[in-house]
């Protein structure tokens, strides 16, 4: 990790010696990735084409897609982009490219604005999601105690607690894998179960249809509808925020730069992102038309075992996002402990200092974000 403006030479031999060793595979960066990428934005996805139509909403998913797939190229590139020197962290690349003073501060606070963002809104969709499937399958949790989203939310949170303390992202594959074969399940349960659904008329044995035309307003209504539409495409495709710390994960050596072997865990990512994103995107708005819910699962409704499994899917899934997330932010906190106040490493400071991390994260929840989290997360991930 470079941390100042003189550029030590490193060598890189799989991680020997290090506390965090680098040997990572290509798949451990697909699995991270996607988990970082693919998010439950998904099913918002019919709601944006419905704001765009057939045409246009295609080609902003296409055109989305290869431009962010080449700006993560970019990224993988500058990552070793100084022989012999590996950019493990943003505020090193940062430093590097506009200064050891002025670098950190201009992309340090963008970096954590994205990750604390969205560990809160994984936080709360977490524990909604479980609060959903709870009253979809137990008669108990229909409670009047247990309506609130709050102890769902603590319920979710407790599990952050104990995988926070798994010490680096190398740790938590596994989490991360499970993490991304639940979103490609409730991907498949969408855009699947809108096939089998069909439009309205063949559903109703009507004669009528759904409509794919632009619904009524006035033109900045129509403005707004575009300009937010394409705001939840293009933010579809994230985990750009954490593409330097994946990489770090990786070995590297002269002959065999991790550049390679993380281009390869990316485009693979990709191809499972493009998986779940557009079939979903076509199914829904065909099913639907432009009266799609902003959450294509939630007007699906039945079967109710069903809509019960992608729920528990999308937690497990935000599972392995918060952590993915969070880590950086762990890596960064821990090394301000040791360095400025000569804190000793070990278990003990990383069991105190992320504990506060998830504690104050799930305390951090202002009520107009609670009260608008599917939006938010449409928003602002995938």
């Amino acid at each position: 990790m470079v941390t100042s403006s003189v550029l030590p030479k490193v060598v890189d031999d799989a991680g020997e010696g290090e506390a965090n060793p680098r040997r990572a595979k290509w798949w451990y960066a697909t699995f991270h990735s996607v988990t970082a990428m693919v998010g439950a934005g998904v099913l918002s996805l019919p709601y944006a084409m419905a704001h765009l139509g057939w045409g246009p909403g295609t080609a902003a998913l296409v055109v989305s897609w290869g431009m962010t797939l080449y700006t993560l190229r970019l990224l993988i590139e500058l990552h070793e982009c100084v022989p012999g020197v590996r950019f493990d962290r943003y505020r090193d690349l940062g430093a590097h490219a506009l200064g050891p003073r002025l670098g950190p501060w201009l992309v340090v606070p963008q970096q954590l604005i994205v990750q604390l963002g969205c560990d809160v809104v994984y936080m709360v969709i977490g524990g909604k999601c479980l609060m959903k499937f709870a009253e979809s399958v137990s008669s108990w949790s229909r409670a009047p105690q247990l309506h609130h989203q709050s102890y769902w939310i603590c319920i979710f949170g407790a599990s952050q607690f104990l995988l926070s303390q798994l010490p680096s992202l190398d740790s938590i594959t596994a989490v991360s894998l499970a993490a991304a074969a639940m979103s490609v399940g409730y991907s498949t349960i969408s855009w699947a179960a809108c096939l089998a659904r069909g439009t309205p008329a063949a559903a109703e044995g009507g004669g009528g249809g759904v409509s794919y035309a632009y619904k009524d307003g006035t033109a900045a209504d129509s403005v707004f509808r575009v300009c937010s539409a394409l705001g939840q495409v293009a933010f579809a495709y994230a985990g750009h925020g954490v593409v330097l710390e994946i990489q770090a994960t990786i070995p590297s050596t002269p002959t065999k730069p991790s550049r390679g072997a993380m281009w390869k865990g990316a485009v693979a990512a990709y191809l499972v992102t493009a998986l779940c994103y557009f079939p979903v995107a076509i199914a829904g708005y065909w099913a639907f038309g432009r009266d799609v819910s902003d959450n294509v699962l939630v007007a699906l409704r039945r079967p109710p075992w069903l809509v019960a499994a992608a729920n528990m899917m999308v937690v497990v899934h935000v599972l392995g996002s918060y952590q993915v997330y969070a880590m950086p932010i762990f890596e960064t906190l821990e090394t301000i402990l040791i360095t400025r106040i000569r804190l000793p490493p070990g278990a003990l400071l990383r069991l105190v200092a992320r504990s506060a991390y998830v504690g104050k994260n799930r305390s951090d929840r202002p009520p107009p974000i609670a009260a608008r989290t599917d939006r938010i997360f449409a928003s602002v991930h995938g």
